[in-house]
């Protein structure tokens, strides 16, 4: 069975990397029943609402991002179904930006490996999948991210340390350091712990070729 709950946060209470284009720098709104602390940011209470039915009357949220967490959510769900797989889908909604993360019911995360598939290549695809959705039903694009089994996760803290090495061959030899291609999603993130320690982070290349450079300022 999938059980959907939202959270909304503030952007002031955000502490980890906010995902988002190279470009750009920077839930459902139903009464709740209960609420209990959610476990996505680790030591940070949120609230947590239990979802029993659609708030408005007309079955779509007041809030364009708290919608289009609706439809993906709904989306998401009948796939779960079909594949006979079970996981509770939650939705933050943050920075301007809706998240949605399916975790397994229980300890195993193993049944949902095969939507995360080698490298989250499945993930991407199905991150896309809820975009188009979301594009069909309301004429907007949408910016979710998409996480399953906790894998974005653990992906940014191997990022976090990718960029730190960089950091340091760029300080040790002085020359422009290329990291393999990655997502815009995962540059963003590289970007971040660049900037954070003083050095100067670029994205090159096009399509599915584009990658990070890290540099020492210059002057």
């Amino acid at each position: 069975m999938t059980d959907i709950r939202q959270t909304t946060q503030d952007a002031d209470d955000v502490q980890h990397p906010v995902p988002a284009d190279d470009a750009e720098r920077g839930a459902r709104t139903e009464t709740a029943s209960a609420q209990e602390p959610a476990a996505q940011d680790a030591g940070r209470p949120e609230a947590v609402q239990e979802s029993g039915g659609r708030g408005a009357e007309d079955g779509a949220s007041a809030d364009p991002l708290e919608e289009e967490g609706e439809i993906a959510a709904d989306y998401l769900e009948e796939l779960l179904d079909t594949a006979d797989l079970d996981g509770d889908i939650d939705i933050e909604v943050r920075d301007g930006r809706t998240y949605l993360s399916v975790v397994a019911d229980g300890d195993d995360d193993e049944g949902l490996a095969v939507l995360v598939g080698a490298d989250g290549e499945v993930l991407e695809a199905l991150q896309e999948l809820l975009r188009l959705a979301v594009l069909a039903a309301t004429d907007r694009r949408s910016r979710l991210v998409l996480d399953i089994g906790g894998y974005r996760r653990r992906r940014a803290g191997e990022l976090q340390d990718l960029a730190l090495s960089a950091v340091r061959e760029a300080r040790q030899t002085g020359e422009r350091v290329h990291l393999d291609p990655l997502s815009a999603y995962e540059r963003k993130i590289v970007h971040d712990v660049v900037a954070e320690q003083g050095l100067v982070s670029e994205s090159e290349g096009e399509g599915a070729a584009r990658h990070i450079v890290v540099s020492v300022p210059q002057g």
